[in-house]
Formats: structure tokens, C-alpha cells, sequence
């Protein structure tokens, strides 16, 4: 099981990144409090632009905007890549992607094409293959909901998103730095929240890490592909059950969730 104490997508050493959050804290970090989104960022076409400037006045505002997370909603790929425990179930002819929160899963076919006409579906129709030690995933076909977004800040996506994500282990020197950066740009979640959480990573465990790279292209919504980072540990806590429907005041927003008035006898 791999785990991350940060929220949020880290930058590429060069080239363009993913959207940074105008709010701060003190000390210089994404302010989770209030997700602003920085909608003058060069890489969003206008229409992109106005989606994240509304939806970070709503942050202003002392409101939160509603989301696939705050709102049960299907978490699609990349925005699922945020913050979340997994697990990685390698079978024969395929990968098995297992997340944490809310029973999502993910099945990646090993060594196969994309089909030539893609039905979109909510996980999308993702295949693999093995570069080396390097896994490398392809994913299109990702259906387009009222809370479809690529990231916390309401980046929208189109039918065309089209995403590439590179996992492979690197040693715990190099996650370590790579963390080291994380704390720059994240607020760290402190271990007593992260366990409680299911994403705290085990302090004692020195061995290798899981480092995840990958580039998102969606040509209706930026002008060019952006990249990213996240390096994961080995989990430090159980594999938590964070049913999102059972727990309507996680998030400060409200949810729309569905409701069946009939008395059951």
C-alpha cells in the first residue's frame, strides 16, 4: 500500500506544470482552507480561465465550491491522483489500481491497444506496458460530468483528455528529497491526522518508494501539456474505509446526496 502526506500535484523539474493555488499561508504554502485556483497561468484557454476565477471567488467567499470529492462524485484520472492511498495488484494481463477512498478502482490491460472507437466512461479505457522497470499507463475515453475537473481547483476537461502516467520505484534517499520539495509548495499533513486519514506513510520502513509521473493534454482546455509529480511512501496505517455517502460533513460543503422518503414499512 503506498501513501502520501501531501495534497496536491508537484511540479516538473522544467516545462509547464499543474495549476498552483493563489492562497497562501504564512509559512508560504497551498492554503487547503481556500482553494483559489491561479487562473492567470498562460497554459488555459479563456473558457478554462473563467471556470477557476468563479470558482475561487466561491473560495473567497468563505463557501466551498462543489466538487467529485466533496460531492461523491466519480473520481476520474488525473484529479483522483491528488491525495490518495493505493494499491497496485499486478496480474498477468493486466493491472489492478485499487484507491482508498471511496472504493475506486481502475484496470489498466497490459500490452493492448486502445480500441479504434472509445465508449467514455467515467474511469476511461486505460492500457499499459512496461518500459524497463517503468510502467507506463495511456488513458482516454473519460466521460465528461457536471464535476468532471482535473484537479481541486475546478480545471474543467473535455472529451479529449488524453493522460500518460509513468510509475516507477526509486530509493528512499531520492523520496525523501522529493518530499523535501513537496513541503515548499504542500502544507504536510500532520502523522495524526494522516492516520486517521489512511495516508500516513510508515516513518520506520527505509526501503524503495513510488514515484508517479504524468502528463495530462486536453487541447479544448489548455494551450499545452502540463506535467507532474507525486512520490508515494510505504503506508504507514490500515487501508481505511472512507465510504464518501455515509459521512455528509467531511468536506464544509453541502451534498446533494440521493434520498428515498418512502418508509420502509
Amino acid at each position: 500500500m503506498w501513501a502520501r502526506e501531501y495534497i496536491g500535484f508537484d511540479a516538473p523539474a522544467s516545462g509547464a506544470g499543474p495549476i498552483a493555488n493563489r492562497s497562501r499561508i504564512p509559512t508560504g504554502q497551498s492554503n487547503l482552507d481556500q482553494i483559489v485556483g491561479d487562473y492567470s497561468n498562460p497554459i488555459l484557454k479563456p473558457a478554462a480561465v473563467e471556470v477557476i476565477r468563479q470558482r475561487g471567488e466561491i473560495a473567497l467567499s468563505g463557501r466551498v465550491a462543489p466538487d467529485m470529492f466533496n460531492q461523491c462524485g466519480p473520481q476520474q484520472t488525473p484529479s483522483m491522483l491528488i491525495h490518495q492511498q493505493f494499491q497496485l495488484i499486478q496480474q498477468e494481463d493486466q493491472v489492478v489500481i485499487l484507491y482508498m477512498f471511496d472504493h475506486h478502482f481502475r484496470r489498466v490491460r497490459l500490452n493492448e491497444q486502445h480500441p479504434a472507437t472509445v465508449i467514455p466512461s467515467w474511469s476511461g479505457d486505460s492500457v499499459g506496458r512496461y518500459e524497463g522497470d517503468t510502467l507506463v499507463v495511456d488513458t482516454v475515453g473519460l466521460k465528461v460530468g457536471p464535476l468532471s475537473m482535473v484537479d481541486m481547483f475546478g480545471t474543467p476537461q473535455s472529451e479529449a483528455l488524453h493522460v500518460v502516467e509513468r510509475y516507477r520505484l526509486i530509493d528512499y534517499q531520492a523520496a525523501i528529497e522529493a518530499e523535501k520539495q513537496s513541503e515548499k509548495e504542500h502544507n504536510h499533513i500532520l502523522p495524526v491526522f494522516a492516520v486517521g486519514d489512511g495516508i500516513a506513510v510508515d516513518p520506520d520502513y527505509k526501503g524503495k518508494a513510488l514515484q508517479l509521473e504524468f502528463t495530462v493534454n486536453d487541447p479544448n482546455v489548455v494551450n499545452t501539456s502540463w506535467s507532474a509529480t507525486s512520490t508515494f511512501r510505504r503506508a504507514g496505517g490500515d487501508w481505511v474505509e472512507r465510504v464518501c455517502a455515509e459521512n455528509t460533513r467531511e468536506f464544509g460543503a453541502e451534498r446533494q446526496l440521493p434520498r428515498d422518503d418512502t418508509a420502509d414499512f
